[in-house]
């Protein structure tokens, strides 16, 4: 009997930060002002590409669920922390397009609340295999 090796790339989790992730980075490029694209383009690039290596990394580490957690928490900041960029995008009418705005931001605080689902399934439900 075959035991199903579970992928990173099944988490919802993951899947839904590897679209934000193109989305930003096309936002970044296409929908901000010059200025920004090298300002905060870059912070809410590398923010976003934060929470999708943190979800990897804690994954590859669930062995031990206090390093998936401490991975899972860095990933929920980091989204955190992309919001809080995207907002600035749009408080200072850098990104103009309210349209995609909304668009995002739902995603992201969609994303942080599955984080927080996640994270506390992990919490709960989560046995060590060493």
């Amino acid at each position: 009997m075959h035991k199903r090796i579970m992928k990173y790339t099944s988490l919802r989790v993951w899947q839904l930060v590897d679209e934000l992730t193109l989305l930003i980075h096309r936002m970044t490029i296409s929908e901000i002002s010059q200025v920004d694209q090298f300002e905060t383009g870059v912070q809410i690039r590398r923010s976003i590409k934060s929470v999708k290596s943190n979800i990897v990394e804690g994954f590859s580490r669930r062995t031990y669920k206090r390093d998936f957690i401490h991975f899972l928490i860095i990933a929920k900041g980091s989204t955190d922390e992309t919001i809080d960029h995207l907002d600035t995008l749009f408080k200072t009418k850098s990104l103009k397009n309210e349209q995609l705005y909304f668009q995002l931001k739902s995603k992201l605080m969609a994303l942080s609340f599955k984080l927080y689902l996640f994270i506390n399934s992990v919490k709960q439900n989560h046995i060590s295999t060493i």
